[in-house]
């Protein structure tokens, strides 16, 4: 179950906040039913095989070869920019929304840079990654940050307008039906000032692999992003200070709500 407090703190942040709150499942669900499954990945996202895997094995072997193997950046070098780029260590108590968080891998990561009580809030829409993510987050200890799970809709969150000091989106971006409503959702729950931290695909611009990556794409319904695809997107979602890298099939971009 939910502890009472992490409860009621996420119940403050929703723009409409649940007359009988459902957490039986240890996360706030606010879909109910499961609804239908669009594409291969968001199928493969919501399976009950997954989410066993997706720490250990999954992630880290996929994006491991779409960044370039042993050339990128490890998972917990992601993990270190994803704190750095939001700079929560310079937030105390900060107020923090994964968004896509599957099993909560980043998650938990990202409550390892929060201190002095602050909150880190993990939302997805598949009840599996949610439920593997309840059962490998420990009760937060005394004094550090606090760990909640909601069931939503990642690409039109329910949150209030400046809920959150910082919002990342891991491995998410390029499962979303309108990826440029989602980051608008983001920015809409982004306090001014606050920060954004988004991994997604990379589009290479190498003619040859064009048509094989549209391919792939279309059978998957994973979008592939070009660099500037990316950085516009988030300037045209209201975001300024963008900043981007990329190892080869992903790209990490950072930006700020002015």
């Amino acid at each position: 179950m939910v502890a009472d407090d992490a409860l009621d703190r996420v119940l403050k942040l929703l723009a409409s906040p649940p007359v009988r709150p459902e957490v039986s499942h240890g996360y706030l669900d606010l879909l109910g039913e499961e609804g239908t499954h669009d594409t291969l990945a968001q199928r493969l996202m919501r399976s009950s095989g997954l989410p066993r895997i997706y720490e250990q094995v999954w992630r880290p072997v996929l994006f491991g070869l779409a960044k370039g193997g042993p050339l990128g950046p490890s998972t917990d070098q992601e993990y270190a920019l994803a704190r750095a780029w939001l700079d929560l260590a310079a937030t105390p108590g900060a107020t923090v929304l994964d968004v896509a968080c599957g099993p909560g891998n980043v998650t938990r990561a990202l409550a390892e840079g929060v201190t002095d009580g602050g909150l880190v809030i993990g939302a997805d829409a598949s009840a599996t990654m949610l439920s593997r993510a309840v059962a490998d987050t420990p009760a937060s200890a005394p004094g550090t940050a606090e760990v909640a799970y909601v069931r939503c809709d990642a690409a039109d969150l329910p949150f209030a307008d400046a809920a959150f000091d910082a919002v990342c989106c891991y491995g998410g971006l390029y499962l979303f039906a309108d990826p440029w409503a989602a980051l608008a959702s983001m920015a809409r729950v982004l306090r001014p000032g606050g920060r954004l931290v988004v991994l997604t695909t990379h589009r290479p611009g190498l003619p040859l692999l064009g048509p094989g990556l549209a391919a792939v794409s279309g059978a998957t319904g994973i979008r592939m992003f070009g660099a500037r695809e990316l950085t516009e997107g988030l300037g045209a979602a209201g975001f300024s200070a963008v900043r981007r890298r990329s190892h080869g099939l992903m790209q990490l971009a950072g930006a700020t709500r002015p």
